[in-house]
């Protein structure tokens, strides 16, 4: 039966996990809408990012909500470096190519990261990691709030970057005709590896709120990567704000089946969804017919 007193503190607790989902599908949004790949490294580069926030605040004391100012633009560099030097020479300009060599690269850094830190679960202890805020009708956590409101902005500032700016007119004219942008003189391998940079720092930045509320390990990616696929697919393979919705939606969703079936088995609607998707929507909520 529904009980309101549990349901609704559920949803509220979705909805704030559902915006860092949507933090983590609109930088994979981003990259399929202009480069139109699938990068399976994505959830890989997350669990990599969670690690340097992790070791930024073990070592240094750095917050990782601070940490999001060093972070960002250094996995900006990262995921510029990564196309540009390795994924755009390896693939021959053939885009099944592109999908192995994310493929591999996400092989070889979970790899990596099991061989550097072993399959330990690691965890902060902030000062604010078990305080809640009192909305009156839920106690919600302290770093949950913050995460919704940070990627929220967030959110917005990418929007912003890609609706206003001469980079995002140039990112908008290669995702809708390539041969077209080179013709005009914009350099289309520089925005493909920008894209992929700007993908890669909301990864990035996503790995910082979580990680109040979160564990690291090296095999962290793989549930944040398969969550960011159903995400996408639900909103529409390539929509900014489909990816938005989509991973509110989808937070709430997990939040409630872990109220009725168990936290252990709160994904299982997530993936329901993704099914129904594919079966009776595949072009997703916001998405169009080719």
């Amino acid at each position: 039966m529904l009980n309101f007193g549990l349901l609704l503190p559920a949803v509220l607790n979705g909805v704030t996990m559902g915006a860092v989902y949507a933090l983590i599908a609109l930088g994979l949004t981003l990259i399929y809408g202009v480069l139109h790949i699938i990068n399976f490294a994505h959830g890989s580069l997350l669990m990599l990012a969670l690690y340097a926030a992790f070791f930024l605040y073990a070592l240094g004391g750095i917050d990782p909500y601070i940490a999001i100012f060093i972070l960002m633009p250094a996995f900006f560099a990262l995921g510029y470096a990564l196309q540009r030097f390795v994924i755009q020479p390896a693939s021959h300009g053939r885009d099944e190519n592109i999908l192995l060599v994310t493929l591999g690269l996400a092989i070889i850094i979970d790899n990596l990261a099991l061989w550097l830190w072993t399959s330990t679960t690691r965890t902060i202890d902030t000062k604010y990691s078990f305080e809640v805020v009192d909305l009156g009708v839920a106690l919600i956590p302290l770093p949950k709030v913050i995460a919704f409101f940070a990627a929220m902005v967030l959110a917005a500032i990418l929007w912003w970057l890609i609706a206003w700016t001469d980079l995002g007119k140039a990112i908008r004219a290669v995702a809708r005709e390539r041969e077209g942008a080179r013709l005009v003189g914009i350099r289309v391998g520089h925005i493909y590896a920008m894209t992929f940079g700007l993908g890669t720092a909301a990864v990035a930045a996503a790995a910082c709120l979580l990680l109040p509320a979160f564990y690291v390990t090296p095999q962290v990616g793989y549930a944040f990567v398969l969550v960011a696929f159903t995400t996408v697919v639900l909103g529409g393979m390539g929509s900014f704000a489909g990816a938005l919705v989509a991973g509110l939606l989808l937070g709430v969703v997990e939040a409630v089946c872990g109220l009725y079936l168990g936290e252990s088995l709160g994904q299982i609607g997530i993936f329901v969804i993704f099914i129904l998707v594919l079966l009776f929507r595949p072009t997703g909520l916001f998405g169009a017919r080719a």
